[in-house]
């Protein structure tokens, strides 16, 4: 969960002492395991990546990417830097965007924690939904692109990709509930009743469509990478959360951002969506269906509040860690308030789905 201030997660900074690691340890590793390297220029982390930090290694001829589990004590199943190497290898074989990958590396010893190495994407990254870099006529066809893209990701044959065994299949809303629910008690510092109302309602009430693909998690426009100049994706980024899942939840994860006012990630809320070019929420659905063969997106509400209680989850679990001094972003220490307001909103879509009040 991002505000809309681009500045303090855009770039490269100096690596905090806390997250730095032995320089000479990875350029004896990327000899070994990169073909093609010519020797470390320089070492940045970039200053977003609540999560796994992520830093930029530049070298004489290339940039590369590192991506590593943070240090310190860490909640159960999270920073699955292998999960993420696996699953971008294995979708770069398909020809979806990301980035290629070199090298995953799960001995500790090397650089502390395990890290995967992957190219370097120049390209436009957008932290305001509402696009406000671009022209009005370039603001539809961005979106148009981004959601094409999260539709490839559904249509893709995941066991033909050898991802079969990535998650396990059906009853998909149910165990994320019980996943996050644990996460959420796990990391919890104040008590919020809304929270408490959607952890006994949201199973109950789940739908019952067992469609499955790969689910990205976190699909938002500030974790793709797009053409500089043409609406294309060129790269998505941040696969921690991804599984096998129901194409729906992610689908309607990314449709939040209608939903989120504009200081939560530049949120479209209350915004003049014609005026600015901008698809509406029906035209997105469309969009999206058009590219899946659906003939529309039912259980909506529950959708929405399932993904607003899991993001209340998530940044529950990152405060919690930027509270132990161990979270990868300074920001993280901000994001404890904003728990409540995403759990009361989640509760009010469940309210519209027919939960009890």
């Amino acid at each position: 969960m991002a505000d809309t201030n681009s500045d303090a997660f855009t770039g490269v900074s100096e690596t905090p002492d806390h997250l730095a690691f032995d320089e000479g340890a990875l350029v004896d590793y990327m000899k070994a395991h990169v073909d093609g390297f010519a020797g470390l220029i320089d070492v940045g982390k970039f200053k977003g990546g609540q999560s796994n930090p992520t830093y930029l290694i530049t070298t004489p001829d290339k940039k590369y990417v590192l991506r590593r589990k943070p240090p310190g004590n860490l909640l159960p199943s999270a920073h699955a830097v292998d999960r993420e190497y696996r699953v971008m290898t294995a979708l770069g074989g398909q020809g979806f965007p990301v980035p290629k990958t070199y090298a995953l590396c799960e001995d500790d010893a090397v650089l502390g924690t395990a890290f995967f190495i992957m190219d370097f994407v120049e390209g436009r990254i957008f932290w305001d939904s509402s696009l406000p870099e671009v022209s009005k006529p370039d603001r539809a066809p961005l979106f148009k692109a981004l959601i094409g893209t999260l539709a490839d990701l559904h249509n893709v044959d995941h066991a033909a990709a050898g991802l079969g065994d990535y998650g396990k299949p059906g009853n998909y809303f149910e165990r994320q509930v019980g996943r996050w629910s644990k996460q959420y008690k796990g990391a919890e510092t104040t008590n919020i009743d809304e929270m408490n109302r959607l952890i006994e309602w949201l199973p109950s009430a789940a739908p019952d469509d067992d469609a499955t693909s790969v689910v990205h998690g976190d699909f938002r426009f500030d974790n793709a990478i797009m053409h500089p100049t043409e609406p294309k994706t060129l790269a998505v980024l941040d696969w921690e959360l991804s599984t096998l899942g129901h194409p729906l939840a992610d689908f309607t994860y990314f449709l939040m951002v209608y939903f989120f006012p504009r200081e939560v990630r530049g949120g479209l809320a209350g915004l003049d969506l014609d005026d600015l070019g901008v698809p509406s929420l029906d035209d997105a659905v469309q969009l999206y269906c058009e590219r899946t063969g659906r003939d529309g997106v039912p259980d909506l509400d529950y959708c929405l509040a399932y993904n607003m209680f899991r993001i209340a989850a998530i940044i529950q679990g990152v405060y919690a860690r930027s509270l132990q001094g161990n979270a990868s972003s300074p920001e993280a220490a901000k994001m404890g308030a904003q728990v409540q307001p995403l759990a009361a909103l989640a509760w009010q879509f469940a309210k519209n789905a027919g939960a009890d009040s």
